[in-house]
């Protein structure tokens, strides 16, 4: 199965004209990744489900219903994180000029070929 979520990220690495991807446990571990060489992959999943986390605590405590995403824009880049259920987040590197429509589009496709591959 850890091919098959390779492959989806790979996909939207391509289709998105992304910089890289990455699907995390819940926990922080690293299921698969389409990333750069060098990014650490460990690094980036442990980042990934903290702050996923700590957004989950915000819209709640902001009563702001459900965290769908969070994004993180810097003068080089997004990097915007997609929780799947409780089962898993998605992570997406774009550049600065990345056509975010597109992006968030891929991601949404992805969201979906992930939870149909977990049976959700």
């Amino acid at each position: 199965m850890a091919d098959k979520f390779k492959e989806i990220l790979q996909n939207i690495v391509i289709d998105a004209r992304a910089e890289g991807a990455i699907l995390v446990s819940p926990d922080g571990l690293a299921i698969a990744s389409a990333l750069p060489a060098d990014v650490d992959e460990d690094r980036v999943a442990a980042m990934g489900a903290a702050i996923l986390s700590l957004g989950e605590r915000v819209t709640s405590e902001l009563e702001k219903g459900e965290l769908e995403q969070l994004y993180v824009k810097g003068d080089k880049g997004y990097m915007i994180f997609t929780g799947i259920k409780d089962l898993a987040v998605l992570g997406v590197l774009a550049p600065a000029d990345a056509k975010l429509g597109l992006v968030l589009m891929e991601i949404k496709r992805a969201t979906k070929k992930i939870e149909d591959l977990l049976g959700q």
